[in-house]
């Protein structure tokens, strides 16, 4: 049966200590109101261990942004992570197609991912990913409907261990979390988010 304190959770027959502990600070993390935040199955290939969460930034019965953030450790270490944990995400939102065809759209984007991780104060290392802009075009009897574009943030990153060997997920959580309610165009969380920069022109909120 669904157990759902292990949801989301792959973690073989015994997790490490160190790693039950930093999917306990996942679970624990208070985030903004706007986010629905809960656990989704795991992969159970990327790593020995593995904790999933997925995200909507909704307003009322409308979604604006949505996401999956995956946590993976390996005790061994992996030589290209340089380091047992690493954090994997996948942003998408809705644009305009004129805000899309912006040249300098994916470096902004780019710059929200590590602005946001740089604005808790968090430490890490080998990051990598991809900005990916599409669009779609309707004709015949989806003439009617408007085009539509969509940015994705595909990334990952390497979270500094503290103390135990234990990174802050609580606060790359949050950190992503701010960068989904950034690519959803919502205002600054409080006063010390106020260089944060939304999104212009984003495409109108989707019905759930």
């Amino acid at each position: 049966m669904d157990d759902p304190k292990e949801r989301g959770l792959h973690a073989g027959e015994a997790a490490p200590p160190v790693f039950r502990a930093a999917v306990d600070a996942l679970r624990s993390a208070r985030l903004r109101p706007q986010l629905e935040v809960e656990a989704t199955r795991a992969p159970q290939r990327l790593a020995p261990y593995a904790y999933a969460l997925e995200a909507t930034v909704v307003d009322g019965e409308q979604d604006l942004a949505d996401g999956r953030l995956v946590l993976l450790h390996d005790p061994a270490g992996h030589e290209a992570w340089r380091g047992t944990f690493r954090l994997v995400t996948l942003v998408r939102a809705e644009l305009e197609p004129e805000m899309a065809a912006d040249p300098l759209l994916p470096d902004v984007c780019w710059s929200w991912l590590t602005g946001a991780l740089q604005a808790r104060g968090l430490t890490y290392g080998e990051p990598s990913g991809t900005v990916t802009r599409a669009s779609s075009h309707y004709f015949g009897g989806l003439s009617e409907r408007p085009a539509a574009s969509q940015i994705e943030i595909r990334a990952s990153w390497t979270p500094r261990e503290g103390l135990g060997g234990v990174p802050d997920t609580a606060g790359h959580l949050a950190a992503w979390c701010d960068l989904l309610a950034q690519v959803a165009g919502l205002p600054p969380a409080g006063p010390g988010d106020a260089s944060v920069v939304t999104l212009p022109q984003r495409r109108g909120p989707q019905s759930r």
